[in-house]
């Protein structure tokens, strides 16, 4: 494997490599092991810490790089791998490329929106899991659910989750679950889970078609899908998103002793409400108990209540009558002058009434030395030319009565 090595090394070295990223990862030692890979093949690469802490970005599955290194041959294994000294982004890969493309559409279409996310059922009856049977996500998440929820049923609707086949596989598998729960109710809440991997082994999960058959779920659908730093379309359309597939049956399924608690809680709020309207209604008995007391008291007090309105009574007769006496006695004290006053005011008009007709009477002019001439007809004769020498005119005196002849 030396020879091999230092032929390598002597034939090829330094080489610069262009490709995809796959199946990335770090160990505890800052160590960072990953494939390169393009249309005609891959090869093993390790970039140890000395130049990973050196390098201005942040690899992730899918990314088109550019590195240098050295080829050498792995002895324990016997494999070819890519010593990289130095790494350079060189675009998004092919599948990262093809994934945003997809994100992007689908995300127009409005499939992503927080709105037609739904919240998880508080208290499942049933809880339904696609996956693949040997799956190590399955033996996590029924783990996590006898812990959480022992009494809960868990039904399982088994599909591949990697390979060609695993898209139409597990849109049918979605399907059986939904055509269930419209019959019978069953899974009020579905989880989609599957392990970590590479951005090729989680691609299943980019299928279009699988993502708009999430969609089309009638119950919430938690996907729980590799690891946390992990992101799949399918994560982008389910109501939830978990970290991880047992965070995935931890989020749908609250502890046991999480709700044993709650209802210990309001079991005791409960007997305490009980208790205190009992308490309330003895004490409302009591007063009424009070009030009531025995029927000979009641009948007494109803007796001196009867006593009392007719002591009223009489006392209001009394009081009514004394005020149409003294009322009646003031009527007939003032009727008298009434009446007197009555007689006299129209004497009293008579007597003004003949002073001023007094006032008028001509014999009082007559007796101050006037005198009332007529003509032979009785007209009175007021102005000269009323009269003409030689006609004969009657003077009215105070005493009597004279002829006289106009002379001129």
């Amino acid at each position: 494997m030396r020879a091999i090595a230092d032929t390598l090394s002597a034939r090829f070295n330094p080489v610069a490599v262009a490709g995809e990223i796959s199946g990335f990862s770090r160990a505890a030692s800052g160590h960072c092991y990953f494939s390169l890979k393009d249309d005609t093949g891959q090869i093993r690469c390790a970039l140890f810490r000395r130049s990973a802490d050196q390098l201005t970005f942040a690899p992730r599955d899918g990314q088109r790089v550019q590195v240098r290194g050295k080829l050498d041959v792995y002895g324990p294994r016997g494999d070819l791998q890519l010593i990289v000294d130095s790494m350079q982004p060189a675009g998004q890969g092919a599948l990262f490329e093809q994934f945003l493309r997809l994100k992007a559409q689908l995300e127009a279409e409005g499939l992503f929106e927080s709105a037609r996310k739904r919240p998880l059922p508080v208290q499942p009856r049933s809880i339904g899991v696609v996956t693949s049977l040997g799956a190590a996500a399955l033996r996590d998440v029924v783990t996590a659910l006898r812990r959480r929820v022992p009494h809960l049923p868990v039904v399982v609707y088994p599909a591949p989750v990697q390979g060609t086949q695993a898209p139409a596989a597990l849109c049918q598998a979605l399907e059986t679950a939904y055509r269930r729960h419209a019959q019978s109710g069953e899974s009020d809440v579905l989880l989609l889970v599957r392990g970590g991997g590479s951005l090729e082994d989680l691609w299943a999960f980019n299928d279009e078609a699988l993502v708009r058959t999430i969609a089309r779920a009638p119950m919430p659908v938690v996907c729980g899908v590799g690891h946390e730093t992990d992101f799949t379309l399918a994560d982008f359309v389910a109501d939830l998103r978990a970290p991880t597939p047992t965070a995935a049956a931890e989020l749908c399924a609250p502890a046991r002793e999480e709700r044993l608690g709650e209802l210990a809680y309001l079991r005791e709020r409960l007997n305490e409400a009980a208790y205190q309207g009992i308490d309330q209604r003895a004490q409302r008995l009591d007063r009424l108990a009070q009030r009531i007391g025995r029927p000979s008291g009641r009948a007494h007090e109803s007796r001196q209540h009867l006593l009392a309105l007719q002591h009223r009574l009489q006392s209001g007769l009394v009081v009514g009558l004394q005020r149409q006496r003294n009322r009646l006695d003031k009527v007939q004290t003032r009727l008298p002058l009434s009446l007197q006053y009555a007689f006299e005011q129209p004497s009293r008009r008579l007597q003004r009434v003949e002073a001023a007709m007094s006032l008028l009477d001509p014999r009082l002019v007559l007796q101050r030395g006037y005198a009332w001439l007529t003509d032979a007809g009785g007209q009175a004769v007021t102005r000269v030319a009323h009269a003409e020498p030689g006609q004969g005119l009657r003077a009215q005196l105070a005493d009597g009565e004279l002829r006289l002849t106009v002379d001129r």
